[in-house]
């Protein structure tokens, strides 16, 4: 065979077998969420099946989930991952975003140092413990970021009738959830944390602190994920965007996230996409 025909189908076969993968490379999204599906590896696991599964990659910026709906709001991202209900339909009713769909839950707890120098436990709500921490000046530790804990944090702090804003013992850090509870730890002070984010940190992290209060209904914590509204941003890439969405709600995408657990076995999140 002479070595120009060689030559020529040695281009040829590398073109039949790179090209569909340079196609699929070229598709990408970015998405908007929050740092506790990052800190808890969730998205380290699901985003590459779906990758796999559609070809289209997936660029996470996780941040407090006010901050996640506002890059939404201004068209920096194609879809958001997020848990704060109430200020995700508002802006579905905004017109911001499109198809929100609830898609898992875990629950949100206080956790503490281990000796528990304030007698938490014991207590069945959390507005009577963030009372309890409040007499006995805490130190308290906030997130202050606007984040879907914080928004909870807020609500429980407003059924006390208390503002804790301003006081000696309560301090606002302005960091993701895994930081907060490391600032806890180092200030022998309590937080509000997520389940998720708890179970998959808190060994890693060597964190001398226990959950000192759990099982309010009060607590129920809700992630919905939502599209950004095409007719807000001509950009975005709707299609796209809802693939991942489509795939999150789907049996395949809840299975995956049931099936995500920590090294003892215990789920990080509940999946419950109506219907599935």
């Amino acid at each position: 065979m002479r070595k120009g025909t060689v030559l020529f189908l040695v281009v040829w076969m590398a073109c039949v077998f790179l090209l569909p993968a340079a196609g699929l490379a070229q598709s990408r999204i970015r998405c908007a969420s929050t740092t506790s599906t990052q800190n808890s590896g969730l998205l380290d696991t699901l985003l590459p099946i779906f990758e796999k599964k559609t070809g289209i990659k997936v660029d996470v910026v996780a941040v407090g989930t006010g901050a996640a709906i506002e890059i939404g709001k201004r068209g920096d991202c194609d879809v958001v991952l997020v848990h704060a209900k109430e200020l995700e339909l508002k802006a579905v009713a905004e017109g911001y975003f499109v198809n929100r769909h609830d898609v898992m839950y875990n629950d949100f707890v206080i956790i503490g140092p281990a000796n528990d120098p304030l007698k938490i436990k014991g207590l069945k709500q959390a507005a009577e413990a963030l009372k309890k921490i409040a007499d006995g000046s805490g130190p308290f530790i906030s997130r202050g970021d606007k984040s879907g804990t914080h928004t909870m944090e807020l609500g429980l702090w407003k059924q006390t009738g208390l503002d804790p804003k301003g006081k000696s013992w309560y301090l606002e850090v302005g960091q993701g959830m895994e930081k907060t509870q490391r600032i806890a730890d180092e200030k022998k002070g309590y937080t509000l944390t997520d389940r998720g984010t708890w179970l998959a940190t808190k060994d890693k992290d060597k964190l001398d602190m226990v959950i000192v209060l759990e099982g309010d209904p009060a607590l129920f914590n809700q992630y919905g994920v939502m599209a950004v509204n095409p007719e807000k941003h001509k950009h975005v890439k709707f299609k796209e965007a809802m693939e991942l969405v489509n795939w999150m709600i789907s049996k395949e995408g809840q299975q995956a996230i049931g099936a995500f657990k920590d090294k003892n076995g215990n789920p990080l999140f509940i999946p419950n996409a109506p219907g599935k």
